[in-house]
């Protein structure tokens, strides 16, 4: 084929794609990109494609259309869009072990659920291991919801078509939690600190020792026992986990491990006053119950920092880790958990299957289907840019399966 013809086919193809009228700039481009050679003489090429372009406009939109199948066949066939397919995961893939790792303090959303289902992705594509781990050590700041633990693994088998194959509770292991600091106490990589939050964070901020940092091991075992024993209120008294004070960041410097905290818990009553920041028992979570890869958002950076440092002291290999980027739902506004909750108190929601929000058992109250969820959440593709996501677009794949089924 020569230029002429190529420069034919083209605006032939722009013409009536665009109600008759072709533009010379993108005939252009994709002419170059046959003939590069073009670029030298691009005064002649341009004076070419008008002449050619202006041709084709005075056709009417059928004769262009005629011409352009008679030169181009299979110009206006539209090629099968590849379904975007998630990344390989990296490192030894022979036994994955993934978690979902929600704080059950209100039913899954939309943005839990795709966490949950890149999860399930992986695990299903290698025939590895779902894990639920309920993230439930906060009995005061975000005290769990009883029924929110019976919500997750309905909606999840409801979702996903089966129920996830491990279940665990962060609460269940605060003894595991606590055989651990002890341990990082004898080893000088954790001390019992009772600096103010203003002084703590004064210190951090510099990159400095507090009074307590290098204390004897001992003296601060003893206040760890103490602690254990309720001999401190709330904020006397924190154990923190050694770091570099000249981290960059400055919350990578000496983070709290655990705290003093009298609240009730749904799960363990008032067993348990000394509770682990999740950051801690996370990471020994993650250890008991094998995790060879962590997909989480990038939010939590910083968490992996913090934990590596745990894992480090105990000569653990961390786990592979990947972030996805934050989601952005269009057609729900930003509505947060507390939110949500407020607003069933206040009356404006019927309850959390209120079909208004973005609740998996709104959605599932509006209609939509599990089949559709998934195939919207894998349309998103993982990667950690930032996703925004129209509730149209899921509004359409249901309708598209429903009719399929009928």
């Amino acid at each position: 084929m020569n230029v002429e013809e190529e420069i034919l086919k083209h605006a032939l193809k722009n013409a009536v794609e665009h109600d008759g009228k072709a533009a010379p700039g993108p005939v252009i481009n994709k002419v170059l990109g046959k003939f590069p050679e073009l670029k030298k003489d691009m005064t002649s090429l341009g004076r070419k494609v008008a002449e050619i372009v202006a041709e084709v406009n005075a056709l009417p939109v059928e004769e262009q259309k005629k011409r352009l199948l008679e030169v181009w066949p299979d110009a206006l066939e539209k090629k099968p869009e590849k379904p975007k397919e998630f990344p390989e995961l990296p490192g030894d893939t022979s036994n994955v072990r993934l978690r979902f790792a929600p704080n059950p303090n209100g039913p899954p959303t939309i943005g839990s659920a795709r966490g949950a289902y890149v999860n399930w992705y992986y695990a299903r594509r290698y025939n590895g291991k779902f894990i639920l781990r309920f993230d439930d050590t906060d009995p005061k700041t975000k005290p769990p919801m009883p029924e929110a633990y019976e919500w997750y693994l309905e909606d999840f088998e409801w979702l996903f078509g089966e129920k996830p194959d491990e279940v665990y509770y962060l609460s269940d292991m605060l003894p595991k939690a606590y055989e651990y600091c002890e341990q990082l106490i004898r080893m000088g990589k954790a001390y019992a600190c009772k600096c103010s939050q203003e002084e703590g964070r004064k210190y951090r901020m510099q990159g400095k020792a507090c009074p307590h940092r290098n204390q004897d091991p001992e003296e601060s075992l003893e206040e760890w026992k103490k602690m254990l024993a309720g001999e401190y209120d709330e904020g006397e008294i924190v154990i923190r986990i050694k770091t570099d004070l000249s981290a960059k960041d400055p919350a990578h410097r000496d983070f709290v491990g655990f705290k003093i905290t009298y609240a009730p818990h749904p799960r363990t009553g008032t067993k348990y006053h000394v509770w682990p920041a999740l950051d801690f028992i996370g990471a020994i979570a993650d250890k008991e119950i094998r995790i060879t890869h962590i997909i989480r958002g990038k939010d939590l950076r910083d968490s992996t920092a913090r934990q590596k440092y745990i894992y480090s002291y105990f000569g653990w290999e961390y786990p592979v880790t990947l972030y996805w980027g934050r989601l952005k739902v269009h057609g729900f506004g930003k509505l947060s958990t507390s939110q949500i909750r407020k607003g069933i108190e206040e009356g404006r929601y019927t309850g959390w299957d209120d079909p208004r929000l973005p609740t998996l058992r709104g959605l599932r109250k509006r209609g939509i289907t599990p089949e559709a969820l998934r195939e919207w959440f894998k349309s998103m593709g993982f990667s950690e840019r930032d996703v925004a996501a129209d509730l149209k677009i899921l509004e359409a794949i249901n309708r598209k399966q429903k009719h399929l089924k009928t």
